[in-house]
């Protein structure tokens, strides 16, 4: 089983406890503002969402993380690679993403678990590049990815919602620079 530590987190593959609280924060409007189109995810898409992870982590041998917070035991949302099927310009690529309950946010947890999680793509997993998408206006996804060295890569556009993105990448040897 793949776990990384951090100091405050846990990152782990998912357990059927997981189910509830990630269902609640894909209820949050606030959560979803900058995911897809926006829609909020009942109980039934979540447990859809955590299968196709874990399929993803068997299929390619990464995949999105359970967050956990060490002090508590709480679920605080997801970090993860997956290969961003989405944008068929973009591959072949992985790309890192995250998603945390907004009592989370402004803490640091989703930059320390990015951090580990691109450490882990690069290092452990042997990628040799890695990207991030976000919506553009995603001001605090935006700061993570710059916290996290990517450079701008290019825009473009969601090919199903049309609204704009910007991708950005690091590769091996900028992240060991």
């Amino acid at each position: 089983m793949t776990e990384i530590h951090t100091p405050r987190l846990l990152l782990r593959r998912w357990y059927d406890d997981d189910l509830a609280p990630m269902a609640d924060i894909n209820a949050d409007p606030q959560v979803m503002r900058w995911i897809d189109d926006g829609s909020l995810r009942d109980l039934d898409q979540t447990a859809e969402d955590i299968e196709r992870w874990e399929e993803e982590w068997d299929e390619e041998g990464f995949g999105l993380f359970a967050v956990e917070l060490l002090a508590s035991g709480e679920l605080a949302g997801v970090v993860g690679l997956s290969v961003p099927e989405f944008l068929p310009e973009v591959l072949p690529a992985v790309a890192i993403s995250w998603r945390l309950g907004s009592p989370f946010w402004g803490q640091g947890y989703a930059s320390e678990a990015a951090q580990v999680t691109l450490e882990f793509a690069l290092q452990d997993r042997g990628l040799d590049r890695v990207i991030s998408i976000s919506r553009m206006g995603d001001d605090a996804s935006e700061n993570i990815i710059r916290k996290l060295g990517m450079k701008p890569e290019r825009e473009t556009a969601h090919p199903v919602y049309g609204f704009p993105l910007h991708v950005h990448s690091i590769d091996l040897t900028e992240y060991e620079a």
